[in-house]
């Protein structure tokens, strides 16, 4: 691919922008040489204003999502594209969440512009659980347990019922909450089945993979042993 085409589908500006700043002088290698628009260099060599090039495509992040931010780029209000650099959202391929948290609910949301790695995640067939950590607005009866466990809780307007799911109290109100597949706002309906409500709701991990030293606004690059990681547990 050519580099003005390259450099501009990692969302740094159109393509007429970035020959702009090939006549500028802004997009250099490694050393601080100029480069010209139809040099032939690796993508890790280059550098823009004399930073290093964004992730190439095939880029996956992990991200502590705060509460009252959308998994959107189209939405009113805060987005999660606000928490990284604003070039990501102007990406091509389109830098996508896998999954989504609603606004009301922090912690772990993953992102990738790998079609295919997306598909990989979200796929019945990846097994990958989903751990929450949800705090109740009443005290827990004690049987809530054996409901979730027993795969025939069936929620309000679905006509399948939920698969089994653990669940392990930490205290008189809060738990934490295993799921094995993702269904529309689950927790949250899960609850309201069993005459409670959640207040606050945070994902700790899926897969294998848990939020780690993030702290919320916070993001990463994954590295092939995070995926290794992400998949493994389901091995």
């Amino acid at each position: 691919m050519k580099l003005v085409k390259h450099i501009a589908n990692l969302g740094y500006g159109s393509r007429k922008q970035v020959q702009g700043m090939f006549r500028e002088g802004r997009i250099t290698d490694a050393d601080g040489e100029v480069l010209y628009a139809d040099d032939k260099v690796e993508h890790d060599a280059i550098r823009v204003d004399g930073e290093p090039l964004d992730p190439p495509p095939g880029l996956a992040l992990m991200l502590y999502k705060p509460t009252g931010y959308t998994c959107s780029t189209k939405d009113q209000g805060r987005l999660v594209y606000d928490l990284l650099p604003e070039r990501f959202r102007d990406r091509d391929p389109v830098l996508s969440s896998v999954g989504r948290l609603d606004r009301d609910t922090s912690g772990l949301l993953l992102m990738t512009d790998d079609g295919q790695l997306l598909h990989r995640i979200v796929s019945p067939k990846a097994r990958l659980d989903k751990v929450y950590v949800a705090e109740l607005a009443q005290d827990l009866r004690g049987d809530e347990a054996a409901q979730f466990a027993s795969g025939t809780l069936l929620l309000e307007s679905d006509d399948k019922p939920l698969l089994p799911a653990e669940l392990e109290v930490l205290g008189p109100r809060q738990v934490r909450l295993t799921l094995h597949e993702g269904r529309y706002h689950q927790v949250r309906r899960m609850f309201a089945a069993v005459g409670n409500h959640v207040q606050a709701l945070q994902r700790v991990r899926i897969g294998g993979l848990d939020l780690g030293q993030l702290q919320p606004g916070q993001w990463r690059q994954l590295q092939a042993a995070d995926l290794e990681t992400l998949f493994g547990a389901a091995q």
